[in-house]
């Protein structure tokens, strides 16, 4: 039986400098200019089989882009998701949260602004990952439905309520790149404003 054996430190490191690179090049230039040549002097590699080494072609690299990119939201999420202990008050830090990460972390949101909206798989599928949008939506129907065994929340259906406050933070990085002026403080504060006189009982 054949062992696959890690990845060496040395390739890991140069994996996340080229993931990183890709990222910068992406966000600075668009994804149609973001070629492995271009990708590769931002790396400071030598030749693009260097990233061919690594990646087997470019949906591999921006899967991986797209699989980081959702890591780094969902840590940064947790440790402010912790916190919480009210149904209500995690519901207000996923959303002030979450645009907080959007606000501050601007070029790695138009990387995968660039990948959802451009990139096409060679299997003729999508960049758009159904698996981790259900499960984040599943995550937020488990809060409501606490809230409302606690009698924080009112009745209402969980999962178009789920869906409604998903979609409010997912819109904001495309209104953000259609170049709008947006306070993005104010954008979460009226959110937190509108979902909790959605959601709260009333008692």
């Amino acid at each position: 039986m054949q062992v696959t054996r890690p990845p060496s430190p040395a390739a890991v490191a140069r994996r996340a400098q080229i993931v990183e690179a890709a990222v910068e090049t992406i966000a600075e230039l668009g994804y149609g200019h973001a070629s492995f040549t271009r990708i590769a002097e931002r790396a400071g590699l030598s030749s693009t089989r260097l990233i061919s080494y690594h990646f087997r072609g470019k949906d591999e690299l921006m899967a991986r882009i797209v699989a980081q990119i959702h890591g780094e939201i969902g840590d940064f999420m947790s440790a402010r998701l912790r916190a919480e202990t009210t149904a209500a008050g995690t519901i207000r830090a996923y959303i002030t949260g979450t645009v907080e990460f959007i606000a501050t972390h601007r070029a790695r949101m138009r990387a995968l602004y660039e990948i959802f909206v451009n990139h096409r798989p060679g299997n003729g599928g999508s960049s758009y990952d159904v698996a981790v949008d259900l499960g984040v939506l599943s995550h937020i129907e488990e809060i409501l439905r606490w809230g409302q065994r606690e009698g924080e929340f009112r009745d209402f259906e969980p999962r178009v309520m789920a869906m409604s406050i998903q979609r409010s933070v997912d819109g904001l990085p495309f209104l953000l790149e259609s170049g709008a002026d947006v306070d993005t403080a104010r954008y979460a504060a009226e959110l937190v404003t509108i979902f909790d006189l959605a959601t709260r009982s009333g008692r």
